[in-house]
């Protein structure tokens, strides 16, 4: 009888236990919102540095050392492919392809179907409109041109649309690259007003929760903060720390307004910081202001995680974030000179002209038709030639023999604009100033060499663009619409397929992840099959990263 009664007791103690026990789900997936919320985090021209040259800044518990100190963090992380710029990584990042799966390659291209008179945006849709304080002339935009899905794409199909998914950043195709098709909303700044608008994509008019923000005072307290002119608060306020911590506050308006991470699947959020690529065209990667922004960033991101600690069901232990880059950066012209580099800046509007005259002497003597597209890129370091196809359909030349032509005679043409020798101890380039060029022609058939070079050229691959050649500019040479002589200039730029452009930090937090520094060679499209893999879903639709095993808790 005392066993009896000593069993009962043992029965009822733990029934209590159990009574009183959270209900915790025996695995973690998206079906039963375990983790309550997926954040994946993109910083913008982010270079994989950048960590280990800064740690000794970051004093915050829950800022970056929330991934040095309690993440999985890996030093090694570099894209597979040469188009390194913003547009294509952040598409890279949500649907773990590269070009030649999602086909975004570059920020703008040319397609002649669509508009003959500008570059067509890698998120332009004429079929809709921008929903918000914006400039008359906007045209509107969707995820139309990503040709695969993403990692909330697949969120969103396997919760049949309960889980919730958004996008979020100052820049449109960072927003809406990254979160994909089906997600509820992409919000990005208006340049002019720096007020949050969307597109009639998602929905006729703003949640009210964005209006609210819009006009809450808090784009003014950025405007004074950043002493941004009025009608210029992407390039002004966007250059400093006060659009980052705006950016925040933003996503906390976001995850209260639309109770992200308090559902019964899910959620998933994408966040890019578009501040240190704004800065950092203007500075370089070496610059003190640049410093001051990452060490601004730590500081944000402290208070974004204790924020969401509070306000997300189960708290940060209920959160998995990724944290990465869209691309990296090189040195300035000036600083890789004066470190011994053959580093070179030439005009690229003469580089072109030169090769349109070569053009004209082969297909028609002295004529002076105009065979080439102006750059789709003139901001940034020349990645592509767009050939515009009416003037070689005017002299019977097919697609394959005028990229053709123009690879062969690109190289001499570009090199004719190579720069003087400026003044002072800077070395000029002792090598050629374009290294390869490849048509695209050849990238579509899988005709180029078996090499590294090889596969990284054909994971650049992009159906968009109309008739272009792929140019691979020598080593710290920079093509672009700037003064050649000038090499003291800061301003840099990046789209190359060197580890300088390629390489950038990523880093894990979250239950799953075993906490260390990792230097096993990974890439960024890692991180949507990974978290597909955690979340129990099938990967994104053209994927073809690895999931990280070896950094996840055993059970996963």
């Amino acid at each position: 009888m005392q066993i009896a009664a000593m069993r009962k007791t043992l029965s009822a103690v733990l029934t209590a236990l159990l009574v009183l026990a959270p209900v915790v789900p025996a695995r973690a997936d998206v079906y039963h919102a375990s983790p309550k919320l997926v954040i994946i985090l993109v910083i913008d021209q982010f270079r994989g540095d950048y960590l280990d040259r800064y740690r000794d800044d970051f004093k915050t518990p829950s800022g970056f050392n929330l991934f040095l100190k309690r993440g999985a963090y890996f030093t090694d992380c570099y894209y597979d492919y040469a188009n390194t710029e913003t547009a294509a990584g952040h598409s890279t990042i949500g649907t773990g392809a590269y070009s030649a799966g999602h086909g975004i390659a570059l920020n703008q291209w040319w397609d002649l179907n669509r508009s003959t008179d500008h570059a067509v945006s890698s998120v332009e849709d004429e079929r809709y409109e921008i929903v918000g304080d914006h400039g008359p002339k906007d045209i509107g935009t969707s995820p139309r041109n990503e040709l695969a899905s993403t990692l909330g794409d697949e969120v969103k199909l396997a919760t049949r649309g309960q889980s919730k998914v958004f996008g979020i950043s100052l820049k449109d195709r960072a927003a809406i690259l990254t979160s994909g098709h089906a997600s509820d909303g992409a919000f990005w700044l208006d340049k002019a007003t720096g007020h949050f608008v969307s597109s009639t994509y998602w929905g006729p008019k703003l949640p009210e929760w964005v209006d609210s923000f819009n006009h809450s005072g808090r784009t003014e307290k950025a405007a004074l903060e950043s002493s941004s002119r009025p009608g210029h608060f992407y390039d002004d306020a966007g250059a400093t720390p006060a659009s980052v911590s705006y950016l925040m506050d933003f996503a906390q308006a976001l995850i209260a307004g639309e109770k992200l991470g308090r559902h019964d699947t899910t959620d998933i959020l994408t966040i890019s910081i578009s501040s240190t690529d704004i800065l950092g065209h203007q500075v370089g990667p070496d610059a003190p202001e640049q410093r001051a922004m990452i060490d601004a960033i730590d500081v944000d991101l402290n208070a974004f995680s204790t924020w969401l600690d509070k306000n997300v069901d189960g708290g940060m232990g209920n959160v998995w974030v990724s944290l990465t880059g869209d691309h990296g950066v090189g040195a300035t012209t000036a600083g890789a000179a004066a470190a011994g580099f053959p580093a070179a800046s030439f005009d690229l509007k003469k580089a072109m002209a030169a090769l349109d005259v070569a053009l004209n002497a082969k297909f028609s003597p002295g004529k002076n038709l105009s065979y080439l597209l102006p750059s789709a890129s003139p901001n940034t370091t020349m990645p592509a030639v767009s050939l515009d196809p009416r003037t070689f359909a005017g002299v019977n030349v097919n697609e394959a023999d005028a990229e053709a032509a123009v690879a062969a005679l690109l190289p001499a043409a570009f090199e004719s604009a190579e720069p003087p020798a400026p003044d002072g101890p800077v070395r000029l380039p002792a090598r050629a100033i374009v290294r390869n060029v490849y048509t695209k022609v050849q990238m579509q058939a899988g005709q180029v060499p078996d090499t590294p070079d090889g596969r990284i050229v054909r994971n650049s691959y992009s159906p968009y663009g109309g008739w272009y050649v792929l140019v691979t500019p020598g080593m710290y040479v920079q093509y672009a619409s700037i003064d050649p002589t000038k090499l003291k200039q800061s301003r840099v730029n990046h789209y190359t397929p060197y580890a300088y452009d390629r390489h950038v930090p990523l880093a894990f937090f979250g239950a799953p992840f075993v906490a260390g520094t990792y230097h096993q060679p990974v890439e960024p499209v890692d991180i949507a099959v990974t978290f597909a893999s955690l979340l129990r879903i099938n990967h994104p639709s053209n994927a073809v990263g690895s999931v990280l095993t070896f950094a996840l808790k055993p059970g996963q």
